[in-house]
């Protein structure tokens, strides 16, 4: 009988321990899926570092639009421009608010293109790679009333008399629009130390300038010129591709049709505050695979003649990686950094 008692009180023993251990592995499961299952709690910050209506500003909207309407996201996405200093403005204030999901930030080649030359001290490594979404070139562009009707006389122009020819770009020396300018004076022979450049706070405001007659040449992603082509006020004179772009640029002839050997591509990128936890970063990984996905992403794509090249958060920063020893050795080049 004591034998058989025994039996029973060992056996209820490793039944209560076993319902301990599962009772365990079952709160460490909730803990662990908790974490892995992280949503933004409050409105979502979507930082620009251009003013409203620029390149940057466009993206930023139409990621918003398709966020919100086919529910990537619980809250609200809002938008924030805030222009200025080469995008450190934006950058900056997104700093502040490390490990928190609720900020994003778009950005360009200027981020990493700044950090090289000096113009900030902010580098790419300070920030949560999110995305990179879409890459588009650099197209150059005229007023349509002057005399230069394609990238030769550009060219001859600017051979004749370096200093007599003004390009505007935004956001700041030595970015992608920049190295596309002297990329292609390069490969005419100019000495590119003798360009005059002037820059504006966003690509649109340095076309607005070029509208108006108060520069020569405006150096920016074709995407930027869509809302003004209708004007009939600018002259797209040659693009910085390895063949042409489709659509509304169809027209246009590469640098390379017209003897210049001449290829940069810009692109647009996410980037957060450093800090993010896994869950964040799986989080955000899931919304950008399922929006690059989407019909309305790649009607809008088309529209304006972006090319998709969606990325996660991991393959964003080894692209990040590359990108920046390549500008590095071309601003080298260039004679823009030591």
């Amino acid at each position: 009988m004591r034998a058989e008692s025994d039996r029973l009180t060992g056996s209820a023993a490793r039944s209560a321990a076993m319902r301990s251990v599962a009772l365990m592995a079952l709160a460490a499961f909730t803990l662990h899926s908790a974490a892995a299952e992280w949503r933004p709690e409050k409105n979502v910050e979507f930082v620009i570092p251009t003013s409203p209506g620029g390149g940057q500003d466009r993206t930023a909207r139409v990621i918003q639009k398709i966020m919100q309407d086919g529910g990537l996201v619980p809250t609200p996405v809002v938008v924030v421009n805030k222009p200025g200093g080469g995008g450190n403005i934006a950058y900056t204030y997104i700093s502040q608010f490390a490990g928190d999901g609720h900020y994003l930030a778009t950005a360009s080649p200027t981020l990493l293109t700044n950090h090289i030359l000096g113009l900030s001290p902010l580098s790419y490594t300070g920030f949560s790679a999110v995305s990179v979404l879409y890459n588009e070139y650099i197209g150059f562009a005229v007023n349509a009333e002057g005399p230069i009707k394609n990238g030769r006389d550009l060219v001859e122009r600017v051979k004749s008399s370096p200093e007599s020819v003004t390009f505007a770009f935004g956001t700041s020396r030595g970015n992608a629009n920049h190295i596309g300018v002297a990329l292609a004076m390069k490969a005419a022979g100019v000495d590119v130390s003798k360009l005059k450049v002037v820059i504006y706070k966003s690509s649109i405001d340095a076309t607005t300038a070029l509208m108006g007659g108060h520069v020569d040449a405006v150096a920016t992603p074709t995407s930027t010129y869509l809302p003004v082509l209708a004007s009939g006020k600018i002259r797209i004179i040659a693009v910085a591709a390895p063949q042409r772009v489709a659509g509304r640029f169809t027209g246009v002839a590469t640098w390379k049709e017209q003897g210049f050997n001449v290829v940069m591509p810009s692109y647009r990128m996410i980037i957060a505050p450093r800090g993010w936890s896994t869950a964040q970063a799986a989080f955000w990984d899931g919304v950008f695979a399922r929006l690059s996905q989407s019909d309305a992403w790649k009607q809008e794509l088309a529209a304006n003649e972006w090319e998709g090249s969606y990325m996660n958060s991991a393959d964003s920063r080894r692209y990040l990686d590359a990108r920046y020893d390549e500008y590095r050795k071309i601003l080298a080049e260039l004679g823009l950094v030591k």
